[in-house]
């Protein structure tokens, strides 16, 4: 059971023991997603955006053959400057492997999940979520190359906040599956689907939500009557976004350049937006980095309400 491998750290342990509100951070954007130092500040900046809105932010990580939730200053350190290629990357179906390595692993947004779940949390914040590659339904060869994300979304009761499938991915395909296996899809404050890196997808959001509020109204109710997660939806801070036409421009030049060069599996994400972040000289790290920390903002506010919710709906009758 994973509840065996599981350290919950004291902070994290008293606020969900006395009904407080905590978001759940993965670590991938730690150890996978930028450089150091700006690893670093992003993971600090994430929590203390958590911590502004009330609530407590609990990083999650592989050491030592335990699922840590909520690391503390010194455990963020070792892990933004770990040596290139010595951190695992932890997703359902690497978990055990990197459970047994006994060293660093960096949970992604399905084994982050698995760990917040277990103990207890019922939120969480990342940047983007996994989905349907391009050409992984279609073509003459389909690559079946479809995100571990989708999966956990669909078995995991959890809201997860995030500014929508990641823009590299075929997004109503995605949508679609989200659809299959009973997933709410929420954009927050605005018809259109967030499309990551710019405000909008370009395509309708399956429903939206005019407030953190009313999204929390909907998200208790499926957390009560529901079997798997929701997914929230934010847009980009609009000082930040990319325009809706440079995304799709570098996106699609990137995905070209891929294929020319037969680049795929776990390598094609990071290759993408590498070659993304050049195309627009740096301003998609920008709205990455930006994203990320509106997220869990965002994220904190949602657990706040949740908590509210939660407890109303849960006091006995009087």
């Amino acid at each position: 059971m994973i509840i065996d491998r599981l350290d919950v750290g004291h902070e994290v342990r008293a606020a969900l023991a006395e009904g407080r509100a905590v978001v759940a951070l993965e670590s991938t954007l730690i150890s996978h997603g930028l450089p150091y130092p700006k690893n670093l500040e992003v993971a600090t900046a994430s929590e203390a955006a958590v911590r502004a809105s009330g609530a407590i932010p609990a990083t999650i990580a592989v050491h030592g053959g335990r699922l840590l939730v909520g690391l503390d200053g010194a455990a963020l350190s070792a892990l933004a400057t770990a040596p290139t290629g010595s951190v695992r990357k932890a997703a359902r179906p690497t978990l055990a492997a990197a459970l047994a390595d006994g060293g660093w692993a960096a949970t992604t947004v399905s084994a982050t999940m698995m760990a917040a779940h277990a103990a207890g949390i019922s939120v969480f914040a990342t940047g983007g979520i996994g989905g349907v590659h391009r050409g992984a339904l279609g073509g003459v060869a389909p690559t079946f190359d479809i995100s571990s994300d989708l999966e956990e979304l669909g078995r995991t009761p959890m809201a997860v906040v995030c500014a929508g499938p990641k823009a590299i991915l075929d997004v109503p395909a995605t949508l679609e599956y989200l659809e299959t296996r009973g997933v709410p899809v929420i954009a927050l404050g605005q018809a259109d689907l967030p499309g990551f890196y710019a405000r909008s997808a370009g395509i309708p959001a399956p429903m939206s939500a005019p407030d953190v509020a009313a999204t929390a109204e909907i998200v208790a109710v499926h957390l009560r009557v529901g079997s798997g997660g929701v997914l929230v939806c934010v847009p980009v801070p609009e000082a930040d976004a990319l325009p809706g036409e440079v995304m799709r421009e570098a996106v699609d030049r990137a995905t070209a350049e891929a294929a020319a060069a037969r680049v795929a599996g776990p390598a094609l994400t990071p290759w993408l937006l590498g070659r993304i972040a050049t195309l627009t000289d740096g301003a998609s790290v920008r709205a990455n980095t930006a994203l990320i920390v509106n997220d869990a903002a965002v994220a904190g506010a949602l657990a706040m309400a949740l908590a509210v919710s939660l407890a109303a709906t849960t006091r006995p009758p009087v």
